[in-house]
């Protein structure tokens, strides 16, 4: 090592670069290509991961900014879902004080807030209550987001363009009509062309106006109990963002755990109503029922 002169360690540095930029080079080449799809295989897509899907647990932190937040900025959560409209979230304080409990049964919702009367309803009737509506939109909007996005519905037209590195798909509701009679898009959604998964989500206004963005990122594998005794995995993502398109608010939910297709208990889902399943337009209960 004495006869170890300058030139030689020139010579292994410049050996060292050009491997390590080998490597980057290497590293680039085993990237996910972009995919090639049509606009009918991504529609089939998204029912695929929606149908995988039939109940899901969780465990969140969600921060809320804006107006009309009716609990802490910080809310430690759960959530239970039941495919076909059935969805519990229930909102923790850092002492494990509770903030509050949403049930959701298709249309029908049931909220308890502490040392509040019971309150019912219908989702529809969400934008109407003062304060809380636009926050629970937006729940529901981001809890949505971590179930699968909702697929195509039949008689929905789409149409699909390429931009860089991701698909744009619009959805076309026959039931949205401008002026003119045309179809107008209701959504908007962005597809990583790698992955295929959708990382956002616009919800339109009747002028083509952004109501509702939905940002999906940090997608983690999950695992997926099969009947056959195995599990195959699914792609979840961890981090959603769900902001209001006026600024009125964003609610940012952080997953630490999802469990997808596990047996719910009757408790944990909870019940929205009576047992006639029935529930009357904005009504009130008294306090624990």
């Amino acid at each position: 090592m004495r006869y170890f002169n300058k030139n030689g360690a020139w010579y292994l540095m410049s050996c060292a670069l050009l491997f390590l930029s080998g490597c980057a080079g290497l590293s680039r080449q085993e990237e996910f290509p972009l995919q090639e799809v049509t606009a009918e295989q991504l529609v089939q897509l998204l029912r695929e991961r929606e149908e995988a899907i039939q109940t899901m647990k969780g465990l969140f932190r969600a921060q809320v900014k804006g107006p009309g937040i009716f609990f802490a900025q910080r809310v430690e959560g759960a959530m239970f879902y039941r495919r076909a409209g059935g969805l519990r979230l229930k909102g923790f304080n850092q002492v494990g004080g509770q903030l509050f409990d949403f049930a959701l049964a298709d249309d029908l919702y049931r909220l308890r807030l502490p040392g509040q009367p019971v309150v019912t309803g219908r989702v529809g009737d969400l934008e109407r209550m003062e304060r809380v509506g636009r926050p629970l939109q937006l729940s529901l909007l981001a809890m949505g987001g971590a179930v699968g996005i909702a697929s195509v519905a039949e008689g929905e037209e789409v149409l699909l363009t390429e931009e860089g590195d991701r698909y744009r798909l619009y959805v076309f509701s026959s039931a949205a009509r401008d002026l003119s009679g045309t179809s107008r898009p209701t959504r908007r959604l962005w597809f990583d062309r790698r992955s295929l998964e959708v990382v956002q989500e616009d919800r339109l206004t009747e002028t083509g106006a952004v109501e509702t963005t939905i940002t999906l990122e940090d997608f983690r594998p999950v695992s997926l109990p099969v009947k056959a005794g195995g599990a195959d995995t699914i792609l979840k993502p961890f981090k959603i963002i769900s902001q209001d398109g006026q600024g009125e608010g964003t609610l940012q939910v952080t997953f630490h755990e999802i469990i997808p297709n596990q047996e719910l208990k009757p408790e944990e889902l909870g019940v929205v109503f009576g047992e006639n399943g029935h529930g009357r337009r904005s009504s009130r209960e008294a306090p624990g029922s």
